[in-house]
């Protein structure tokens, strides 16, 4: 548990399948006593209502709701940023974080943030991050990665971006569907120095 409180963690999510993984994120990173800044594109609206058929809301402080009602938390700070907000504090390079994670990351997302791309509060932020040098871990979640893709993802991690696909691991030996979502984000924050999602390490082979 963190004992004093430190610059927040920005949280992107966009409009790649796979909720959970972001939901999972928020509740080890608020159970650990991490403040986290919030920002879901428009197209996260859609994602809900189709893999869940749940309605995320628009305005902030009632998203910030939502997501805790899906993350089952209720403790720590949760702030969450309207996309359209580009004037938001986080926007600011001056602004003092300990790293972005965008989790879920569409193909379309990465795409412009190889090339350079601010059209919303979520890129913009990316984009801070890369220039001023500070952690910026991408989870993309697709398959099979075009040429495209791969050459996106090369581009961002030439400027300095971790990529953490979304791909769990089995030694753990999983037996739901949260323990293979769990390895993804433990991974994930990982990049960040983070170390606190439950979660069986490897520890070389059993005799």
């Amino acid at each position: 548990m963190v004992t004093s409180s430190p610059p927040p963690i920005i949280l992107g999510v966009t409009g790649a399948s796979g909720l959970l993984y972001a939901v999972r994120a928020i509740k080890f990173l608020l159970q650990a006593g991490y403040p986290i800044q919030l920002v879901a594109s428009k197209a996260v609206h859609q994602v809900w209502q189709a893999e869940c058929g749940l309605t995320m809301p628009v305005l902030p402080h009632k998203q910030a709701l939502f997501w805790r009602e899906q993350a089952q938390v209720w403790e720590g700070s949760l702030t969450c940023h309207r996309p359209t907000d580009v004037a938001a504090a986080i926007a600011s390079g001056s602004f003092r974080t300990l790293g972005m994670v965008i989790i879920p990351c569409s193909m379309s997302t990465v795409a412009k943030l190889a090339a350079g791309l601010s059209s919303d509060l979520l890129e913009r932020v990316a984009d801070v991050h890369l220039k001023e040098n500070r952690p910026l871990v991408v989870v993309p979640r697709e398959t099979p990665f075009s040429l495209i893709h791969l050459q996106n993802l090369t581009q961002l991690a030439m400027a300095g971006a971790r990529i953490v696909p979304a791909i769990p691991a089995w030694y753990h030996r999983p037996t739901t569907i949260e323990d293979l979502v769990d390895f993804v984000v433990a991974r994930a924050l990982d990049q960040l120095g983070l170390d606190c999602v439950p979660l069986k390490r490897w520890q070389g082979p059993v005799n």
